[in-house]
């Protein structure tokens, strides 16, 4: 879907605490101010941006400058508005913007905007204790919120790298029997994890598994049945095989993978949570709920290379 118009008139909502001391955001507002266009900035103060859209309508575009968090909540609190939303990647791992396919540079930014292409795509709704909240990428319980929690010490000094090196010390995770019901079916078993993905691609775009889709209307739901996160790794490779049609996938057995639209998730033990790397305060049960077609995102990318 392209805009007949390009966004003149653009709201800015930043996480000042994302970033690490990037000035991409800076330089992406000297940029489109010296293009002739109109930037209102609010600097993103609670934990839901709700608040610091009570105007939206009169803008053209959003603006969401921050990690993968900051992205998803703004684009949730902004859900079913038809405004355009442009991530702005300066958090540690960016996700979303590179599922999105987006520059990493202003300039580059810059040009999404004037283009003005979007894809409409869904968003995930989470239910936790009355508590919702919304996410883009993927949200999930166990081993990943684990190697999530641990990385947050890491992320100042190594930054995307804190993540793999979270994920080389998940060597024993705690295992324990799920529950699942997934759009009103039944499942058990007994694994390190559930994930629940909207968004299909990991760091560099590389699929987690395949047919992962945002724009289905349906989550694909991951249960990870592998011994620790490492064992993972060859289905990271599988599923690039499978992307290119090289070969079938050969380590199937370390997860199962279904969709779904609506899932409930239990735990006989308590597990951490996370969504779009936000760790939730939170444990098992929660509910994910798929809200189709419920933002349009800006990108140059068409609907089949944001796909798995």
């Amino acid at each position: 879907m392209t805009q007949a118009t390009p966004p003149k008139r653009l709201l800015v909502v930043f996480n000042p605490k994302s970033g690490q001391g990037s000035d991409l955001l800076r330089q992406f507002v000297m940029l489109a101010e010296g293009q002739g266009l109109s930037l209102e900035m609010r600097e993103l103060t609670t934990r839901d941006p709700g608040e610091h859209l009570h105007d939206l309508q009169s803008y053209d575009a959003l603006v969401a400058a921050g990690g993968d968090g900051t992205v998803s909540s703004v684009a949730y609190a902004a859900r079913n508005t038809n405004i355009p939303i442009l991530a702005v990647p300066v958090g540690t791992a960016n996700l979303i913007a590179q599922n999105l396919a987006l520059p990493t540079d202003a300039l580059g930014l810059l040009e999404v905007v004037r283009v003005g292409h979007t894809l409409r795509v869904d968003l995930g709704e989470l239910e936790v204790k009355g508590e919702r909240a919304g996410f883009a990428m993927l949200a999930g319980a166990g081993a990943d919120a684990a190697m999530i929690k641990e990385s947050e010490d890491l992320k100042k000094r190594f930054g995307s790298m804190a993540y793999v090196i979270s994920a080389m010390r998940q060597v024993n995770p705690k295992r324990t029997t799920f529950h699942v019901i997934a759009d009103g079916e039944k499942r058990e078993f007994e694994g390190i994890g559930v994930m629940i993905a909207n968004m299909g691609m990991a760091n560099y775009r590389m699929p987690i598994t395949s047919d992962i889709s945002p724009r289905d209307g349906r989550f694909t739901v991951i249960l990870l049945t592998a011994g620790n996160i490492l064992q993972l790794v060859p289905n990271l490779i599988d599923s690039l095989l499978v992307k290119f049609d090289l070969a079938d996938p050969m380590f199937s057995g370390n997860l199962e993978t279904f969709q779904a639209s609506e899932v409930q998730v239990d735990a006989v033990e308590p597990f951490p949570m996370q969504y779009d790397g936000e760790l939730h305060v939170e444990t098992t049960p929660f509910t994910a709920r798929i809200l189709p077609g419920a933002v349009r995102f800006l990108t140059l990318e068409r609907p089949t290379d944001i796909e798995t």
